[in-house]
């Protein structure tokens, strides 16, 4: 299989290959999973809340209020899925260095709050 590559030409990047071939990684730790279910889960929950306000005809303030709510909820879920793939993917890369998972899971608990601020 022919592995899809990023080039930079001038300032614009192009991807050579077919961007089909690029192996992406799921998520292997069945806890990392399981939590992630469960947030998309509560998100999904607060989703058809707000299906039954905008039917019910609700405040449209008390709407825009629970659409925030799930798009944080959502953002959130996305930093953790994002978190968890780096540190599966860097660990494999590490291997079984102690002291680099030590540094890994120091700079990846770092890198989560970095980006929860973001948000």
């Amino acid at each position: 299989m022919k592995k899809a590559s990023l080039t930079m030409a001038g300032t614009k990047p192009t991807l050579q290959g077919d961007p089909g071939d690029c192996a992406m990684s799921s998520l292997n730790d069945e806890k990392s999973r399981t939590d992630l279910v469960h947030r998309l889960k509560r998100a999904e929950g607060q989703l058809r809340g707000i299906q039954r306000m905008v039917e019910g005809g609700e405040d449209c303030l008390a709407i825009a209020s629970q659409m925030s709510a799930v798009r944080k909820a959502l953002d959130s879920a996305y930093v953790r899925m994002t978190v968890c793939f780096m540190e599966q993917e860097l660990a494999t890369r590490l291997g079984d260095q102690p002291s680099a998972q030590a540094d890994l899971g120091e700079m990846l608990g770092q890198m989560e709050a970095m980006l929860g601020k973001i948000r």
